[in-house]
């Protein structure tokens, strides 16, 4: 399958999976109040959710054809048959290229003063090499989404699966996978970070795997600790002695006792791991089209007179 198929068929399931759970919620009144409650209380901070994941989303949907119009960018006949996202079809590459810099709203170019092929129509300026600026910070959105989100699902079953196990059963299982965590969070996460990507690769999968394999510790750390606890409850207790496997108990009494803590990680989960990038990127290993890719590009223009300031903001 071509990967921009595959990368519809990944929005398509995300956009039915959250059909279902919209439906699925509005059937059961605490998540109907919960819903009004967020929107109520948070209508700013949803907004801006909603605008940034559509971003993300609308970058991931790709067809083969022209753009819009029927205009190829700069008249390259080979991009007909080349896949494309929507928000490359509202920036046609060629057509919104400048020679080099120009500020944002800028009608001449920032250095020079040359008129600009596109006057006006760079909201956030471009960069050196004349590229929209605007364009690659919306692109950017993708990639934040691809870390954040496919990395956060591999660091929260590796930690519910290894913080259960040695929470519920204890003995030497715990003394295992205890000795485990702590021998991975003794080691300095940035090194042993660079050192798997250099092992397993530089693309987006190999670095989100590395991010995974070491971002799971801390969060499996608090999962054995509060099922610890969760173990020695009452409804637990009763289960063992109606006879209830380890198996039932774990993903009927354990597990779901878990999901608060889970809803919580996963959205610091998902910031940290955005800046985490960010910083690979500062060491030139991140990423290509990130937002860390971006600011490391950016940082040099600091020191240039006069200063290119709109890149790094």
């Amino acid at each position: 399958m071509d990967a921009h198929l595959l990368s519809n068929a990944v929005v398509l399931a995300l956009l039915g999976g959250l059909l279902w759970a919209l439906l699925s919620a509005r059937r059961s009144r605490a998540w109907r109040n919960a819903g009004r409650e967020l929107l109520r209380r948070r209508p700013i901070a949803l907004t801006i959710f909603v605008v940034y994941v559509a971003i993300g989303l609308l970058d991931s949907v790709a067809w083969v054809g022209a753009s819009a119009g029927g205009v190829t960018p700069g008249g390259d006949t080979v991009s007909l048959h080349k896949p494309r996202s929507a928000i490359d079809r509202l920036f046609p590459d060629q057509r919104y290229r400048e020679k080099s810099y120009s500020a944002p709203l800028a009608d001449r170019e920032f250095l020079g003063g040359a008129p600009l092929h596109h006057p006006g129509r760079h909201l956030l300026g471009t960069d050196i090499l004349g590229r929209d600026v605007l364009y690659q910070t919306l692109k950017g959105a993708r990639v934040a989404l691809l870390v954040g989100g496919f990395t956060t699902l591999i660091v929260i079953p590796l930690a519910l699966l290894f913080g259960v196990v040695a929470g519920y059963f204890g003995g030497r299982v715990d003394d295992a996978i205890f000795f485990l965590i702590s021998t991975l969070a003794s080691m300095p996460s940035l090194l042993l970070l660079i050192a798997l990507i250099m092992v397993l690769g530089r693309g987006p999968v190999q670095v989100c795997v590395a991010l995974g394999v070491t971002g799971w510790v801390g969060f499996a750390r608090v999962v054995r600790g509060e099922t610890l606890k969760l173990r020695e409850l009452d409804y637990v207790q009763a289960a063992r002695a109606l006879g209830a496997s380890d198996t039932r108990i774990v993903l009927h009494h354990i597990v779901p006792n878990l999901m608060h803590l889970v809803v919580i990680t996963f959205v610091l989960t998902f910031s940290g791991l955005v800046l985490s990038e960010a910083v690979l990127s500062w060491l030139g290993i991140g990423i290509d089209g990130s937002w860390g890719r971006m600011i490391d590009q950016a940082r040099d223009e600091l020191s240039r007179d006069p200063i290119i300031w709109w890149n790094l903001v």
